[in-house]
């Protein structure tokens, strides 16, 4: 169920793309509860005038460096599940890419279950 689009800045390597991939989906698994296998993600790069942060919003220091996360998934995650979310990825990013967590934008947007279709132009979890 959930929908990750990872946007990182032009040049990173296949490696560090599946790495950073690998990141955001292991840390679904226990924080938010998300299914075994529910894996649907889109990389993007983008070169530096197409990727723009504001290096100081909201006191957090932010290089050139810094990578995007958005997960789209179903509504109903309590702030503590989300805030474990947002520490597994930037933790890991930190730990295995050597990305500052800093540099780690992560936006969740919640829709209702019945918002999406895995095929067949079906509505799997609409009730």
């Amino acid at each position: 169920m959930p929908f990750a689009r990872i946007s990182v800045p032009a040049g990173k390597s296949a490696d560090f793309r599946k790495t950073a991939a690998d990141i955001v989906y292991e840390a679904m698994l226990p924080t938010l509860k998300a299914p075994e296998g529910d894996r649907f993600q889109v990389i993007t790069e983008h070169a530096e005038s197409d990727f723009i942060l504001d290096p100081h919003y909201l006191g957090v220091l932010r290089t050139k460096d810094a990578v995007i996360v958005q997960l789209t998934l179903n509504e109903g995650r309590t702030v503590e599940q989300k805030k474990a979310y947002f520490k597994a990825v930037a933790d890991g990013l930190h730990e295995r890419l050597k990305i500052r967590r800093e540099d780690v934008f992560i936006n969740l947007v919640e829709v209702k279950k019945e918002n999406w279709s895995f095929g067949n132009g079906i509505a799997q979890y609409a009730v």
